[in-house]
C-alpha cells in the first residue's frame, strides 16, 4: 500500500516584488482574499485533505507567518472580554495543535526546487506534498483530496494537478504531456518547464499542487540551475521519471493565480460572491462601479 501523506510543504521565502509597495514589509503570502490570508487559505485545503504536519521554507522578514499560526494571548483577551465568541472560534479552528508547524529557512533566492530540498530533514524518508500559496484553487473537495483519492488509487508515485492553459500563456509554467486518460487523471509521458509555445508538449500546466517521493531531494541537491537560473523542481521531476510514474490530475476547480494581480483581484470577488454576508452588498457596489465605467456585469440581464 502507499504510504499515507501527512507532511505538506509550503514555500513562502518569495519577495512578492510584484505587489510592491503592499509587500514591503508584509509577506505577500499575507495578503488577504476577503478576510483569510492566502497562506491560511492553502493550509486548509492541506488539513481537509488529512495532512498534520505542515512545514513552511520561510525567508527573512517572514516572522508574521509564523505569528500568524500561533496563539495571539493579547488579542484573545480582549475578544474574550468582549464576548467576541465567533471570532475565538475562528482563531481556534485555524491554529494548528502543538507541534504540528515546523519552520526553516532558505536563505538565498534560487528558486521553488531549492526550497523544497532546504526542508529535507523535516520531511525525512516519506512522500510529501507541496501547495503554493500563490495558486488559491478553488474546489470542493479541496484540490489536495481530489490528488491524494488518485495517489492512492494508483498504489502511490508522484502526483502532479494540472489544467489547461490559453496557449499563450503556457511559458511562464511547467507543462506536461499526457498519456491514456482514466476518469479524472493520466500518467505523464514528459514535461518541461516554461516552454516557448511551439516547444510545448501540451496546454496542460502544473498548478502548484504536488505530492512527491522523497528520492526528489538528492536530485535537487546535485541539480544545477535551469530556467531563470534557479533550481526548477520541474527538472529534477523529469530526472525522477526515469525511475517513479508520474501522474496528472484535472481536478475539479477554480485556480486564480493570486501571484498576479487581476488572478488576486479576481480571487476576492470570486470569494465574496459565495458569501451570505457579502454577496448582495458587493454586487451592488460593483453594479454601480460598472455602470459608472458603461459597462455590464454577467449577472444583469
Amino acid at each position: 500500500m502507499a504510504q499515507t501523506i501527512k507532511k505538506a510543504i509550503f514555500p513562502v521565502a518569495g519577495l512578492g516584488t510584484r505587489f510592491l509597495p503592499a509587500t514591503k514589509a508584509m509577506p505577500k503570502e499575507m495578503l488577504t482574499v476577503v478576510d483569510r490570508p492566502l497562506i491560511q487559505i492553502v493550509v486548509d485545503e492541506a488539513r481537509e485533505a488529512g495532512i498534520e504536519h505542515l512545514i513552511f521554507v520561510t525567508g527573512r522578514n517572514k516572522g508574521i507567518i509564523e505569528d500568524h499560526f500561533d496563539k495571539q494571548y493579547e488579542l484573545e483577551s480582549t475578544l474574550r472580554k468582549r464576548g467576541k465568541s465567533a471570532q475565538l472560534d475562528i482563531l481556534d479552528q485555524d491554529l494548528p495543535a502543538a507541534g504540528q508547524a515546523s519552520f526553516t529557512r532558505q536563505q538565498e533566492p534560487l528558486g521553488l526546487g531549492h526550497a523544497i530540498w532546504c526542508a529535507r530533514n523535516l520531511v525525512g524518508n516519506e512522500p510529501f506534498a507541496v501547495l503554493l500559496p500563490d495558486m488559491i484553487i478553488k474546489s470542493q473537495p479541496g484540490c489536495m483530496r481530489q490528488m491524494i483519492d488518485v495517489y492512492a488509487a494508483r498504489d502511490g508515485g508522484n502526483v502532479l494537478a494540472v489544467e489547461e492553459m490559453s496557449w499563450e500563456n503556457v511559458h511562464r509554467y511547467g507543462v506536461v504531456a499526457a498519456g491514456d486518460w482514466l476518469d479524472n487523471h493520466f500518467p505523464i509521458l514528459s514535461m518541461v518547464e516554461k516552454p516557448q509555445r511551439q516547444a510545448a508538449p501540451s496546454n496542460l500546466i502544473i498548478s502548484g499542487r504536488y505530492i512527491l517521493q522523497p528520492e526528489i531531494f538528492p536530485i535537487l541537491e546535485s541539480l544545477k540551475p535551469g530556467a531563470g537560473d534557479e533550481i526548477q523542481i520541474t527538472d529534477a521531476m523529469i530526472e525522477l521519471m526515469n525511475d517513479q510514474p508520474f501522474f496528472g490530475v484535472k481536478f475539479k476547480g477554480t485556480t486564480f493565480d493570486c501571484g498576479d494581480k487581476v488572478g488576486f483581484l479576481t480571487a476576492n470577488v470570486a470569494f465574496a460572491l459565495e458569501r451570505d454576508d457579502l454577496k448582495i452588498p458587493l454586487q451592488n457596489a460593483l453594479h454601480e462601479i460598472i455602470k459608472t465605467h458603461g459597462g455590464k456585469l454577467s449577472w444583469e440581464r
